[in-house]
């Protein structure tokens, strides 16, 4: 199998890590190769969070190159314009609608981009937008946006659904399985 290359990408706090982890799982159990590295850019105070996933037969960098990314999952849509040269031409990037000010917006040294959906819709990708954080709280859990990120994801790769929700299921705390599978399957059935 050609090697996969997955950005996962948002603000501190929001579930990336989780969901690389999940995606990670997701790999093993499939019986990939998988490498997987994390920038933490002042995460603890809402700074961007980016999470390199590869899998494959054989992989030997745990990093993305410019351009070479087949989908980004973007948690927060200033995140998506930030890494969005990441991707390839034919990629696609799955975006949360979600706007979280970074510092710079906060204390009035910079203004939050606008546009931003228009200008992701600009390149020659395929852009997925989606307001997960309403959907999160439909099902009465904001903490759950991640699960339905992956639940869209889950759509656009050509693995048996079965096979994320274990993932979820040996990856999420025991305690939040339910909830976790609820929102991945609500995700799933959104596109």
């Amino acid at each position: 199998m050609e090697t996969k290359n997955i950005l996962v990408v948002g603000v501190g706090g929001q579930g990336t890590l989780l969901t690389s982890r999940i995606l990670g799982n997701l790999a093993i159990h499939l019986g990939y190769d998988v490498k997987l590295s994390e920038v933490h850019g002042m995460s603890q105070r809402g700074g961007s969070v980016v999470t390199h996933i590869r899998y494959g037969d054989k992989v030997y960098s745990p990093l993305v190159e410019v351009g070479k990314a087949d989908i980004i999952i973007a948690f927060e849509k200033m995140e998506a314009l930030r890494w969005r040269h990441f991707l390839k031409k034919d990629g696609v990037i799955i975006v949360n609608t979600q706007e979280i000010d970074p510092m710079p917006v906060i204390i009035g040294a910079a203004d939050y981009p606008e546009d931003t959906i228009n200008q992701l819709h600009q390149e020659e990708n395929k852009v997925i937008v989606v307001d997960a954080l309403k959907e999160a709280r439909n099902l009465g859990n904001f903490r759950v946006v991640n699960t339905i990120l992956l639940g869209i994801l889950a759509k656009s790769m050509d693995v048996d659904k079965k096979n994320w929700e274990e993932a979820i299921g040996h990856t999420v705390p025991s305690k939040t399985i339910d909830i976790n599978i609820k929102a991945f399957n609500a995700g799933y059935n959104l596109l």
